[in-house]
């Protein structure tokens, strides 16, 4: 092979390379876009949530208010009682509505840790040819044991730093 084919072959795998990147990043933005909107319908559910409790304070203040008026009649028993039925009944729709919001929230955290991992397999997956860098896969891996920092290691392969840190993550090292 001459240097011309061997010029368009590595302009070939970059062009590839990048392709391949810009579909991830479309892919992440997309996802991101919809994990986005589920968040803020999460948000309105939670500020619904905080003006049906700004309405059952205002409720359990008036149901005081009515209480106290009442209590010349009530023996202490009784009003204990009927607090806490109001109490009960204001709390529990309340509840109900946290739990429904804690298992949404649950369900949106499984697919963002779904999505991660398919996104971390897909990138395990895509590798650089062996053909390209193999002698320099080894050479930094052998540096790397040997306790030579990752900056040095670039500088003596004439590789840049974060080509470096993708050989050693790639080979599980670092």
């Amino acid at each position: 092979m001459n240097l011309e084919q061997i010029n368009f072959q590595l302009e070939y795998v970059v062009v590839i390379m990048a392709l391949i990147i810009l579909y991830l990043l479309y892919y992440v933005y997309t996802k991101d876009t919809t994990y986005s909107k589920n968040i803020r319908s999460v948000a309105s559910v939670v500020e619904d949530l905080n003006r049906e409790l700004y309405y059952l304070k205002k409720q359990l203040s008036e149901a005081e208010t009515k209480f106290q008026s009442n209590s010349q009649r009530m023996n202490d028993d009784e009003i204990y009682q009927e607090i806490e039925r109001s109490v009960y009944d204001m709390v529990q729709p309340l509840s109900i509505a946290m739990k429904q919001l804690q298992s949404n929230i649950e369900v949106i955290e499984g697919q963002i840790e779904h999505r991660i991992a398919q996104l971390e397999s897909g990138v395990k997956q895509f590798s650089i040819p062996t053909s390209i860098h193999a002698n320099d896969d080894e050479k930094i891996i052998s540096l790397f044991k040997q306790g030579v920092s990752i900056e040095t290691i670039a500088k003596e392969l004439h590789l840049s730093k974060p080509e470096v840190e993708f050989v050693l993550k790639i080979n599980k090292i670092k």
